[in-house]
């Protein structure tokens, strides 16, 4: 078995097509088809379904390509940080929940990494695909978060998925609004406050568990609700409907721009945390890439540095 044949098992996994995966490696068909039987034969394994429709991952073929993807990204880690790299291209990519900071972070890793070729990714989705993508190493990382209340669903389901979490921080809750808003100005906000207010929360998919809601204090029964799907619509609702969004606190002014605030939510019930802890998944034992730690090292700088912060920054 080679570093060569797992990057090969690896391309016709993610295309799910031998010819799609053939000319993204540059190899040809019959040549890349040859490789993958001699790889089963080895391993005495069948990897891929093929059907005239494409091809597909047998049981057994998941997870292996779960243990070739670890492997090969390791050895690209090790490669980019040992190796002489020349002219190769670095590759990385972050999946995270709406997070402000996240993009600003990503953009301080890229101006960082001065290299003629790079291919980069940030995805700002749903929880679950953060998950999916961390767990399949679409992602080498993924960020978001954990309360009292979504804590046992998350880690249970990171578990499964061979995922750890990284604490970076702890939040208080905020109440997100439009600077403009009637409670825009008061030093903290009650829920008897928001009762005329639309809440606005990010849109997780059909039949989507409340676990996986990307606004702390979730489980509460809301009388006006909104949902949206990216950033900038739901800036756009807290402006024209007077909405508001339950959150950390952390405002990255230099992208979403000054018109927006953050107030404290105070919590008649004393005896519920409300806390988000805010942090990064990795697979478990995953070697960070070098840009992988630059990024890391850039959230834990930014979130250092807001006013939001309720704890110290994890090393």
């Amino acid at each position: 078995m080679t570093l060569q044949q797992l990057r090969y098992a690896i391309g016709i996994a993610e295309t799910g097509s031998l010819n799609k995966a053939a000319e993204k490696l540059y190899i040809s068909q019959p040549s890349l088809t040859a490789s993958i039987h001699e790889l089963e034969d080895e391993l005495n394994i069948l990897i891929f379904n093929r059907t005239s429709r494409g091809v597909s991952l047998t049981n057994d073929g998941e997870e292996f390509i779960s243990y070739a993807r670890d492997l090969y990204h390791n050895y690209e880690s090790l490669l980019g940080k040992y190796g002489k790299t020349g002219a190769r291209k670095k590759r990385f990519a972050v999946s995270t929940q709406h997070y402000s900071f996240v993009v600003k972070s990503f953009v301080e890793t890229v101006k960082k990494f001065g290299t003629d070729e790079y291919e980069f990714a940030v995805r700002e989705t749903r929880t679950k695909e953060v998950i999916e993508d961390a767990s399949t190493l679409k992602s080498e990382i993924g960020v978001l978060y954990l309360s009292e209340f979504n804590r046992k669903v998350i880690l249970n389901l990171l578990k499964a998925r061979d995922l750890e979490f990284h604490k970076i921080i702890d939040c208080r809750a905020y109440v997100y609004l439009w600077k403009n808003h009637p409670l825009a100005g008061k030093r903290s906000v009650t829920f008897d406050e928001l009762a005329d207010y639309p809440c606005l929360s990010f849109e997780q998919g059909d039949n989507s568990s409340c676990y996986f809601a990307e606004e702390i204090l979730s489980e509460n029964e809301y009388h006006r609700t909104i949902k949206a799907n990216d950033r900038a619509t739901m800036l756009n609702l807290m402006v024209g409907l007077g909405g508001y969004t339950l959150c950390s606190g952390i405002i990255c002014e230099e992208l979403n721009g000054s018109d927006y605030t953050a107030v404290p939510f105070k919590d008649t019930d004393s005896g519920i945390n409300r806390v988000m802890e805010i942090g990064y998944v990795t697979r478990r034992n995953l070697l960070l890439s070098d840009i992988g730690e630059r990024f890391v090292e850039e959230m834990k700088n930014y979130l250092a540095g807001t006013p939001a912060r309720q704890a110290k920054i994890r090393s």
